[in-house]
Formats: structure tokens, sequence, C-alpha cells
């Protein structure tokens, strides 16, 4: 009598089982679920690619040290510090969530997260308000001065995936409304005031942002051009190289103005010396429009942020 269907498969499985090797595959491990969620999460954060999080920061602590004449208040340095991860993380989501049906058309975004579809965007959502639930309470440690900015700045954050979508220099946008605003929130939390120099330092920060930003949608232009993306490595078009360079130029003369201003000597400027040295550098790597020497030219930026910062430091350490 021939075997049905139902008993050949059952007789399969027993055999298998009887010579040791799997049947069925059975779910994972609940812990190994459980890392893998937050392995996704942390990627969509961010958290694997901190150089963002430097670039938001060195210009956070160019504010605290001169509005803190070279000793920030130390609980106002824990919470711009933990303020600006924080940020750039539900900031990275945002803007994730906004481009998640973009993104699997560009060949260095298309692996993300949400792109990828290994998380629900109703999970980034969730996580993006958790992020900024934590960026609220820790603001809040801080003078109402600094709420009421800190909330303007949330809101321009929060817009600036939209906007991107029909605004021409979105990433002059971003250092307006991401890159420098630490810097006026740093003299709000310490002076409680606004001072000049707060916002010729703020000035520099935007340009900064949109240089190497700019200089970053160099890596992604074709993929921007064919899908009909803005920005401002698309509208400099093969002017990108000299615009870079003004703006370069631009930020550097912001420096000076704010060092001129506070009465600063040779180590702040050695600083800026250092910064300009890297801008050149900066240039040769993009001379070409490489994808690749493109990427290395915005990491380099980093650099950039640290040297201004080490002048500064210097200065207040040696004219005590």
């Amino acid at each position: 009598m021939r075997e049905s269907g139902k008993q050949r498969e059952m007789s399969s499985t027993t055999a298998t089982s009887d010579l040791g090797l799997p049947g069925r595959p059975q779910d994972a491990p609940l812990y190994y679920r459980l890392a893998r969620r937050v392995e996704e999460y942390a990627r969509l954060a961010r958290f694997d690619r901190p150089i963002g999080t430097w670039l938001l920061l060195w210009p956070a602590l160019w504010g605290l040290w001169v509005a803190g004449t070279g000793r920030p208040q130390q609980k106002v340095l824990i919470v711009f510090v933990l303020g600006v991860v924080v940020m750039r993380a539900a900031g990275c989501i945002i803007n994730d969530f906004a481009d998640r049906n973009i993104d699997p058309h560009v060949k260095r975004t298309r692996e993300r997260p949400l792109a990828a579809r290994r998380v629900a965007p109703a999970e980034a959502l969730v996580l993006f308000v958790v992020l900024g639930a934590a960026a609220l309470w820790l603001v809040t440690r801080l003078n109402v001065f600094t709420v009421k900015l800190a909330v303007i700045g949330a809101a321009l954050t929060v817009s600036y995936p939209f906007v991107k979508r029909f605004f021409p220099l979105p990433q002059l946008y971003l250092g307006l409304s991401f890159g420098g605003w630490s810097v006026l929130m740093a003299f709000a939390a310490q002076r409680d005031a606004l001072p000049r120099v707060a916002w010729v330092l703020y000035i520099a920060a935007v340009v900064w942002a949109a240089v190497y930003d700019t200089i970053y949608a160099m890596v992604d232009r074709e993929d921007d051009l064919t899908i009909g993306i803005k920005s401002s490595a698309i509208l400099f078009a093969d002017m990108d190289r000299v615009l870079i360079g003004a703006l370069q130029a631009l930020m550097l003369l912001a420096l000076v103005l704010a060092g001129r201003d506070m009465g600063f000597g040779r180590w702040y400027y050695a600083g800026i010396a250092g910064a300009g040295l890297l801008f050149l550098y900066q240039q040769w790597l993009i001379r070409a429009r490489e994808p690749a020497a493109c990427l290395r030219a915005f990491l380099n930026n980093n650099y950039v942020g640290m040297v201004l910062f080490i002048g500064l430091l210097l200065q207040y350490v040696y004219t005590r």
C-alpha cells in the first residue's frame, strides 16, 4: 500500500531526526533576536558612524569655551555633550524616515535599516520620540532661555528632511538648523544672552556645515541627479570647488573676526591656520570629484573642528 504525501513527510522528518540532522528551522533565541533589533536601531541612529556627532560637537565646544571664558560650567558641559549625541541620533532617524523611499535608489544609503526594510517606519518613529524625550529632559536641566532656543532648534531640525525636497541649498539649511545652533544655546546656557561674538561663531559654524555637507553631497551627485534630489553640489555644478573654497575662506574670516572681538592671540590663530591647511588638503582631494576622495575630504573636517578647538583651548590655558 503506497504512503500518502503526509505520511512520507512525517517519515522523512523522523528519519532526518534519527540521523541527528536538523529538521525544520526553529526560531532564534530571544536574546539573539533582541540583540539584532538593538543593532539595527543603533545603525539607524548612526551610532556606528560617529563622524556626524563629532562635526556637531566641535561647534558646541567652541561656544561652551568662549561663553565660559575657558571654564564651561560642568553641568552645562555634560548636558551639551549628551544632548549632541541624542539629537544627532534623532536627526538621523527622522531624516531616514523621510527618505525611506528615496534611499533605496542611492548606492551609499540603500543598506540603511529603513531603506533595506529591516526596521519598520513605526519602530523608527517610536525610537525618535524616545530620543526626543531624552533630549527634552536634558535641556530642561538648563535655564529657560536655553529651553526656548532648543525648541526652535528642534523644530528646524525636524523640518530639514522635508525642506530639502524643494530648497536648492539644503546644506545651508542644515547649517542654520542643526550645524551651528548649539553655539547660540551654549551662550544662552552660560550667559543668558547672545552677544555679538555668539552670532559670529554661529555664522562660522553654519558656513562650515555648508562646506562639509556640500563635499558630502558630491559623493552622491550622480544618484541625486538621477532621482531628482536637490543639493548644493548639484546647484554649484562645475563651480563646486570654487564656491566651496569661497565658503571655506568665509568661515575662516568669521573665526578671525570672533578672535579679534575676544582679543585672542597666537594660539587661537594657530588653530585657524591649521584649519586653513586642512581646507587646502580637502581642495586637493576633491580636485577630480571622485566619490571616494570626496568622502575622505568630508571625513577630514573632523580634524578641522579639532584643531580649532585645540587652538581655542590653548589660548585660554596660556593666557591666564
